[in-house]
């Protein structure tokens, strides 16, 4: 599955979603592996099969082996990061300063270009909540010359890609 084949599948009511989803697949502020990262980055943590599958077919080809790699890992560890980091950002404490004790070492070595993998991290960030990730993971990018409007991208996209996931699973809850 393709994204224009994904995007038969966005119903009428959502198709604000089926034009935006196109318009980001083109996304000029981004290189072409940013965006591609962001998209699998973000699909794989949408956690729609759909979704994921049609995303990952379309631009797993424009992405080395390396850049697919870590693009998944940026998902993986967000995964565990987010819900971490929000733990410790939202109770407060002295749980911000004690060490996470997680390993976490493809944020050290992600096998891309660091300022692309933070920018992934940054939208899977988004599309989890996590305000203390999305907060670290922008210092990050900006710092490495990223602009806001490559920043605000990659937002789109985790809004987008996780707003197709809810409404694609919210169809097939309907349908029973």
């Amino acid at each position: 599955m393709s994204i224009e084949a994904l995007k038969t599948r966005i119903p009428d009511y959502a198709k604000d979603l089926r034009l935006n989803l196109g318009t980001q697949a083109a996304e000029p502020s981004l290189s072409l592996q940013q965006r591609a990262g962001c998209f699998i980055a973000v699909a794989l943590a949408a956690r729609n099969a759909e979704v994921t599958a049609a995303i990952v077919a379309e631009f797993a080809p424009q992405l080395s082996a390396e850049a697919l790699q870590a693009a998944k890992s940026a998902a993986a560890i967000m995964g565990m990061n987010n819900i971490y980091y929000r733990f410790t950002h939202l109770v407060g404490g002295d749980y911000p300063n004690m060490p996470a004790k997680l390993r976490m070492s493809v944020i050290g070595r992600p096998g891309v270009e660091k300022a692309d993998f933070e920018l992934w991290c940054l939208a899977v960030s988004a599309v989890n909540g996590c305000g203390a990730c999305m907060s670290s993971h922008e210092h990050v990018v900006r710092e490495a010359g990223l602009t806001q409007e490559q920043v605000q991208s990659a937002a789109r996209i985790a809004s987008v890609v996780h707003a197709v996931a809810a409404v694609l699973d919210g169809e097939s809850a309907l349908a029973g």
